[in-house]
């Protein structure tokens, strides 16, 4: 006789959080008329207070608690991926090397390093581990919340909101690119700041980078803001500093002009 499958991390952190998920809600004061021709007029948005619900501090509290988190590093085009357990069995001697070879990457090209969760985009997987994060997926990518989004970006094709979960650690960032990939099919940018306190000068912003090499404009991680900008927007997320006292935790995507995948 066989016994049980063992639970997937994923499926353990929500039966720790609760598999019912917690509804999200827009904020009902929301005005996407207004924040439509802030995003005109610029290219990106700001949205304080996006979510009118706890849904906020509860989707924060569950990816505190995520055992699963991978941190992925790049080299030129290829991902190099370690889950906890391998960034624990690394020696100091592998972290200091790897540490050499990832700035010495980023000072010239394109360079990563953070934590992520990845949120499968097909509706069946999404409902196979029903977690606060992949609710919160699917509310994204909810009609009302589409139409509210297409209103504010002025792109009326997105169909469909993808969704992965971040956070950045002391060490962490992501040098600057503009997000435009062939086949992607990629409207706009989005990140959904949970960052309960945030300070500019532990890294970690949002900055957007003007044809003059010059930031035109920082965001600083706010909890429970939205920001949406435009595909293509040249941006990047600045060193978290040694000094930061904790994870800048977030969840991004992009809003595609594609059908909701089955």
């Amino acid at each position: 006789m066989k016994g049980n499958a063992p639970a997937s991390p994923a499926a353990a952190a929500a039966a720790e959080s609760g598999a019912e998920a917690p509804p999200f809600a827009l904020n009902p004061a929301l005005d996407a008329a207004t924040l439509g021709e802030r995003f005109a007029a610029r290219g990106r948005v700001h949205i304080a207070d996006f979510l009118a619900t706890e849904g906020a501090a509860r989707l924060l509290a569950h990816l505190r608690e995520r055992p699963d988190w991978i941190l992925v590093i790049n080299q030129e085009d290829k991902l190099f991926e370690l889950d906890r357990a391998a960034q624990a069995a690394l020696t100091e001697t592998q972290k200091a090397q790897l540490d050499v070879a990832v700035h010495r990457s980023a000072r010239g090209g394109f360079q990563y390093r953070y934590e992520t969760i990845r949120v499968p985009d097909s509706t069946a997987a999404r409902a196979a581990e029903p977690t606060p994060l992949t609710r919160f997926a699917d509310f994204l990518a909810s009609p009302a919340v589409l139409a509210f989004l297409r209103a504010v970006t002025g792109a009326g094709g997105i169909g469909f909101a993808d969704a992965q979960a971040t956070a950045y650690s002391p060490g962490h960032f992501l040098t600057a690119h503009d997000d435009d990939v062939a086949g992607k099919n990629r409207a706009a940018a989005y990140v959904m700041n949970l960052s309960t306190e945030w300070r500019a000068d532990w890294g970690g912003l949002l900055m957007f980078e003007g044809a003059d090499g010059h930031i035109e404009e920082a965001y600083v991680p706010r909890f429970n803001a939205l920001n949406l900008f435009r595909v293509p927007a040249r941006h990047c997320v600045s060193y978290v500093a040694p000094f930061a006292p904790w994870r800048r935790y977030s969840v991004t995507g992009w809003l595609r002009t594609i059908a909701p995948p089955d």
